[in-house]
């Protein structure tokens, strides 16, 4: 069966220090299972990512893992996942992720979560794609972040367009919803806000 929503969760390899980013992870695999939606994600068995696609799989949502060879024993490869795709390199991984989303969605990490939430949102301001993107903004953990990017705007290096781009909530459903609604309109997939 298709699903209605699919997401690409970038997310910690570590669960962190708070339990509050382990609750997140968790609320939002179970909004995308019971949303009868495919969490895309790096198709790890560690931290913040096994717990994502944990609760995905336990609320009856679609899983695709996408992992590279070389990272298959550091991030314990997640071998129950609907779909386990193991690349060869970094790039593939995130092309291949990209390309199988409807939006994207940055929860708590480190710097592979960075880079990889900088790295769509670059993508989506040149115009490569116009999939929504959001910012989970668990226990104010990206606070800091967010008020180095208003400098940013302030220094005259951003502007507030590109800000807007961001979808940024503390709310995981309000958040889900909302990305969910944007990838709709931009691709006339069915409107998931009225579930």
């Amino acid at each position: 069966m298709k699903p209605r929503f699919s997401v690409c969760v970038y997310c910690g390899s570590r669960t962190g220090a708070t339990p509050a980013f382990v609750d997140a992870a968790r609320s939002v695999g179970q909004w995308i299972g019971a949303n009868a939606g495919q969490l895309v994600y790096g198709g790890g068995n560690n931290g913040l990512m096994g717990v994502l696609a944990d609760a995905t799989l336990a609320s009856g949502g679609r899983v695709i893992g996408v992992i590279p060879k070389a990272l298959v024993e550091r991030e314990w490869a997640k071998l129950d996942c609907t779909e386990l795709h193991v690349v060869e390199t970094m790039h593939e991984r995130k092309r291949m992720m990209a390309e199988r989303a409807d939006a994207f969605l940055a929860l708590p990490g480190g710097i592979g979560t960075f880079e990889e939430l900088f790295e769509v949102w670059t993508w989506r301001q040149l115009g490569y794609h116009d999939k929504p993107l959001g910012l989970l903004n668990s226990g104010d953990y990206y606070g800091p972040l967010l008020a180095f990017l208003r400098s940013s705007v302030e220094h005259g290096f951003m502007n507030e367009w590109q800000m807007g781009l961001l979808r940024v909530d503390s709310n995981v459903a309000a958040l889900l919803s909302q990305l969910a609604k944007e990838s709709s309109a931009s691709s006339g997939a069915p409107d998931l806000t009225d579930i």
